[in-house]
């Protein structure tokens, strides 16, 4: 019998939506499987408008709605991070988590009513169930949340829309219904968060390190959506549009962006940077470690295309090949880890700047080197890269840099990190570095039995568990602040649950597993 890949994805969240509420249980908690009940209802509205190219806007192709996996994140995210915050004793972060967990929650009941609006003939069942998981939603908001929380909360969801609309009109094919959840909801999040330190500017405290990535996401987001709307009414391959391009970015970020980050570390941004850097001599050695290991990574990709230049019959990277990336992000980020993760943290959101930058020179086709980039960056691409974007290479970036931009540092106790807890900030080196990267290796090199419905093997799925259970036992070896305190079980478990996701979901992996594996660490 012919198994549906999605009722399997379904159930591998709903196993760690139950793990999270038997390590925690609280008000909202009814609200989370009230909100997976729907969203799996949902999910099946949504596969059958996108077979039937009945969906208002164009979504990533060969991929189901992705709508339970992606709608249970930020919920689960604001109910862990709650947690672990309520136990440190910081009120003003376990408050700012309740608001995550009731904002994911709102983000994904509206997803779901554009769905059912759009359906016809209309689902009754699934209405009933929408109704009945929304007023559970809605009356936990109201016990939960103060006046001021529940604006901030009605703001997200107000620039989530605008933004929606805006990304899924001008990047047709880019994302799934999901993929545009997590990634436009986590976006206005983080803009609504920036301007209402802003505007409060009397209360901006914490590490200067942490408004790095807000300040650049919103940067990048300006400098796309202004030019993606100039180049629908002129061309962009000119000269002198090239030159304007150059012009505005360089305003943009010296005449606003380095103005607004001043307002928040209380110095120029780049005599605070150059301090930052040449603090010691190990964050010297890191940094000359990590421009060797780009430069690996630059002639990686100049070998590729010289071997496709030169008469080679393939004309695509194949999935070893491109694994290689992996492990040199891998090499990247250990060292990070465990030296110095302010450094990283740092480092990952300028990578980030850079890699947003160049996808708007090779998207725009900016001179002089926007079309050698298309040129280059084509033979690294997939079937996930199906629409005028190529994200691939974005996505890995994330992946391995969310948990370490997440880690809650002011609700981390001081010295050695008890428990599962001290492999959070590795969450995405463990999903994405080595378990997402063995499997693919092994799996389609070796591998034979399939799992039921799907190309993934299960030879790849079990030794990327063994994988990431050594990579566990090295972390345990080289990093003294890691403390397991006999969690070894919880650790296999959720390993193993992220290993199926990875095997089941048609998702972006790099994105997703890192968060779900994120979630189960921090409990």
């Amino acid at each position: 019998m012919q198994i549906n890949p999605v009722y399997v994805e379904s159930s591998v969240v709903l196993a760690v939506v139950l793990c999270v509420h038997m390590a925690l249980w609280n008000q909202h908690s009814w609200c989370s499987i009230a909100l997976f009940i729907q969203a799996f209802y949902v999910q099946h509205k949504w596969d059958r408008l996108l077979r039937s190219g009945a969906a208002v806007f164009q979504f990533r192709p060969a991929a189901n709605s992705g709508i339970v996996p992606a709608s249970m994140v930020m919920p689960l995210l604001g109910l862990a991070l709650r947690e672990k915050c309520s136990a440190s004793g910081n009120v003003y972060f376990e408050r700012f988590s309740m608001v995550i967990t009731i904002t994911g929650m709102m983000l994904a009941l509206f997803l779901s009513l554009i769905a059912l609006g759009i359906t016809r003939p209309v689902p009754t069942n699934t209405c009933v169930i929408a109704g009945l998981s929304g007023t559970a939603i809605l009356y936990t908001t109201k016990q939960t949340l103060t006046v001021s929380e529940v604006i901030e909360v009605l703001e997200v969801l107000l620039i989530f829309v605008y933004l929606s609309l805006i990304v899924l009109y001008l990047l047709p094919r880019c994302f799934t219904p999901g993929e545009a959840l997590l990634i436009v909801g986590g976006i206005s999040l983080i803009v609504n968060q920036l301007i209402k330190r802003s505007l409060n500017l009397a209360e901006v405290k914490g590490d200067p390190v942490n408004y790095f990535l807000p300040v650049v996401v919103v940067g990048s987001l300006l400098l796309g959506v202004f030019f993606a709307l100039l180049f629908c009414f002129m061309e962009s391959e000119t000269w002198v549009s090239s030159l304007f391009f150059h012009m505005m970015t360089a305003v943009l970020g010296l005449g606003i962006l380095m103005p607004w980050l001043s307002l928040f570390i209380g110095r120029h941004p780049l005599m605070w940077l150059l301090d930052f850097l040449t603090l010691n001599d190990r964050r010297l050695c890191l940094l000359g470690y990590w421009v060797f290991l780009s430069v690996v990574a630059t002639c990686v990709v100049l070998h590729q295309n010289y071997q496709r230049q030169s008469g080679s019959k393939k004309h695509q990277a194949s999935t070893v090949v491109r694994k290689y990336f992996h492990l040199i992000v891998v090499a990247t980020y250990i060292p990070g880890l465990i030296y110095d993760r302010q450094l990283l943290h740092v480092a990952s959101v300028g990578c980030l700047a850079v890699f947003l930058f160049l996808e708007y020179v090779r998207y725009f086709r900016i001179r002089p080197v926007g079309q050698l980039l298309r040129q280059v960056l084509t033979l690294f691409l997939d079937e996930r890269d199906s629409g005028p974007l190529i994200l691939t290479h974005i996505y890995l970036l994330l992946g391995m840099s969310l948990p370490i931009w997440l880690f809650p540092g002011p609700c981390a106790p001081k010295g050695v990190l008890p428990g599962a807890g001290g492999l959070v900030p590795y969450a995405g080196v463990l999903a994405v570095g080595v378990g997402d990267t063995v499997a693919s290796v092994f799996g389609s090199t070796m591998g034979e039995i399939r799992w039921p419905g799907t190309k993934k093997t299960m030879e790849g799925t079990a030794t990327s568990v063994f994988a990431q259970i050594i990579a566990v036992a090295m972390f345990l070896i080289f990093d003294g602040s890691i403390n397991l305190n006999s969690t070894y079980s919880w650790i296999v478990g959720s390993v193993t649950l992220v290993a199926m996701l990875e095997a089941y979901t048609s998702q972006i992996d790099n994105l997703l597993l890192p968060l779900y594996l994120f979630i189960l660490l921090l409990l």
